[in-house]
């Protein structure tokens, strides 16, 4: 708790991502040996996946009002730990179906802790003037870096799935408390002053563009997150560590390029960065699908990431910067799409991986990029000031 005293507004808002992202990449690595215990195809694979899916859509369209009444501190606090019991709890299916429904209280948790840190980072930005949501998402990405390092590692050493995920939450429990026990949530936007929040985050259509402009993005790094170690594993053939280092290479790059990126927004605005992330999100996409070795499939890993690393924030802060409703509401409407794309996307492109083979499932990426190229102005030709 000391520790916790010691950490600026900004760093409790990082650590909180870093710590979420962990505690949610724990079960990625693993998915080889999920797979290979239930004796189920990638397609049943994908099925049981969309619970998760399904828990963070419920969460993202009704928990706003919820999450009010708590009050970010004590959500917070509360959420992520549970986060990693409710993983832990889920690895014990013995079929896809019980996956599937065990996946969804983890999912509730997730769309919960989605809304509160991203709302958390842009009044934060509003605090001290100064932009942090990609430096935000890039400790998400440092957290997915070291679960992804992790299970890759134990799942060499022969750990199982299950004492992997029981090992993860007693380290989320006493990195929140060390981290986040003196957490303050920033205080609201004037867009978010007085307001009454709707039970329901409906889209608007300015953020359905906003969902537009992030899809490729969202579908690729889902994709490289739930298929990237079976797709190392079945295609290559590789050890089960290389398959953990497929999910930490995307997750590493998308950290390096986030860290970076608020500055090179600021100086050369929103839609002109995004317009050269998404090529060389299509350069990675190529890669990865006609890749001839491991290695290759590790850099084109590895530019997906980077990629796909600055979409996603910069869609949130043109979300939450709206005047038009509060900012929670304009953040969970577009995060309600955009994580469809992210968890429920993947899932459905087992069957394509089933039917056409795992390199389709990133190859169909291609015209999803073209169509956020097309309409990355939504975010924006000037740097919007806090």
């Amino acid at each position: 708790m000391a520790f916790s005293k010691h950490l600026r507004p900004q760093q409790r808002v990082f650590a909180a991502f870093a710590i979420y992202s962990f505690a949610l990449g724990q079960i990625y690595p693993r998915l080889p040996d999920v797979k290979k215990a239930m004796g189920i195809e990638e397609g049943a694979l994908g099925l049981a996946l969309m619970g998760l899916a399904v828990g963070t859509l419920i969460a993202l369209t009704f928990s706003t009002p919820l999450i009010a009444r708590a009050g970010h501190r004590r959500a917070t606090l509360t959420l992520i730990p549970a986060m990693a019991v409710l993983f832990a709890i889920a690895i014990m299916a013995p079929g896809p179906l019980v996956l599937f429904v065990l996946l969804i209280p983890a999912g509730l948790t997730v769309g919960a802790v989605e809304i509160i840190i991203n709302i958390e980072a842009d009044r934060t930005e509003a605090l001290i003037g100064k932009r942090i949501m990609n430096r935000a998402h890039a400790f998400w990405s440092v957290g997915f870096f070291g679960a992804g390092l992790f299970g890759g590692l134990m799942a060499q050493l022969g750990v199982s799935a299950l004492l992997q995920l029981a090992l993860a939450v007693p380290l989320v429990a006493l990195a929140t408390w060390v981290c986040l026990a003196d957490f303050q949530p920033a205080p609201k936007r004037g867009s978010d002053q007085n307001a009454a929040h709707s039970v329901i985050a409906r889209p608007t259509p300015a953020i359905l563009v906003l969902v537009a402009v992030s899809l490729s993005a969202m579908l690729l790094e889902g994709a490289s997150i739930d298929w990237s170690a079976i797709y190392m594993s079945s295609v290559f053939d590789a050890l089960p560590f290389l398959g953990g280092l497929a999910v930490a290479a995307a997750a590493f790059s998308q950290a390096v390029v986030r860290f970076f990126a608020d500055g090179f927004v600021d100086r050369f605005a929103p839609a002109n960065v995004a317009r050269v992330m998404q090529t060389l999100m299509a350069v990675g996409v190529l890669t990865v699908f006609f890749a001839p070795s491991a290695a290759v499939a590790l850099i084109g890993f590895g530019l997906i990431g980077a990629g796909t690393s600055v979409m996603f924030p910069l869609a949130m802060s043109a979300a939450a910067q709206r005047d038009d409703r509060p900012a929670a509401i304009n953040v969970a409407a577009l995060a309600q799409f955009s994580f469809l794309a992210f968890l429920l996307g993947p899932p459905l492109l087992g069957f394509v991986a089933e039917h056409l083979g795992l390199r389709w499932t990133f190859g169909v990426g291609l015209p999803f990029i073209a169509i956020s190229f097309l309409l990355a102005g939504a975010l924006g030709h000037k740097s919007p000031k806090t």
